[in-house]
């Protein structure tokens, strides 16, 4: 694959405000030149669902659901980072780690690691938007009748610490989450210093990509 883009992954538990990051971040990144194509996982909604079910007592089972929709959907990954100047990403692997592999032994969290290594593409950028478990199920609470099976204060805190962990290993973009939308959207592009193309190099396909 001769690859062209950046891939960056929007992280954080239920709750911390990816999906408006994500379209904000979007539009910013093409308002400097770029090209730019979003993507969100999981991919597959069934799949997504049984992950979801069998995480809460099977968070191994769990995670191997999360990583066959990540390998189905790899090529079109690929694609897309051949394609775009920045393919920007609702979650990654890191999601699987954070959620089901915090609640497995340390041995297998190093078996999960591995397994989602070698069925996608690692993030050459993550943002961490961090944010306490109360607030989150506060923000949540509005739709508790949807809820899902993993967003619970004692899950979220979990995975609130075990993302903490792996954004200090990983030398992550960390956003306070609790900061107005606007101000994380113009931190996150400040600080992911993706270089901005001039209107000369602007290609026409992304002038008239239409947003997606």
């Amino acid at each position: 694959m001769r690859r062209r883009g950046l891939l960056i992954a929007l992280e954080g538990i239920d709750g911390a405000g990816k999906s408006t990051l994500h379209r904000g971040l979007a539009a910013a990144l093409r308002a400097e030149g770029l090209s730019v194509r979003r993507r969100r996982e999981p991919t597959d909604r069934k799949i997504g669902a049984l992950a979801q079910a069998a995480s809460v007592d099977d968070p191994w089972t769990g995670a191997v659901y999360f990583t066959v929709d990540r390998h189905r959907a790899r090529a079109d990954l690929e694609r897309d980072l051949g394609r775009y100047d920045v393919v920007l990403t609702d979650r990654s692997f890191y999601s699987t780690l954070a959620y089901q592999g915090s609640a497995l032994s340390p041995g297998d969290r190093r078996r999960l690691e591995r397994l989602e290594l070698a069925a996608t593409v690692r993030p050459d950028r993550v943002i961490l938007l961090d944010l306490p478990a109360r607030v989150a199920v506060a923000r949540l609470g509005a739709r508790t009748s949807a809820r899902g099976p993993l967003e619970r204060r004692r899950t979220l805190e979990r995975v609130a610490r075990s993302y903490r962990t792996l954004a200090r290993s990983g030398a992550w973009v960390v956003l306070d989450a609790t900061r107005p939308a606007d101000e994380l959207r113009r931190e996150a592009l400040a600080r992911l210093g993706v270089p901005r193309r001039t209107p000369a190099r602007r290609s026409t396909r992304a002038r008239t990509r239409a947003p997606r």
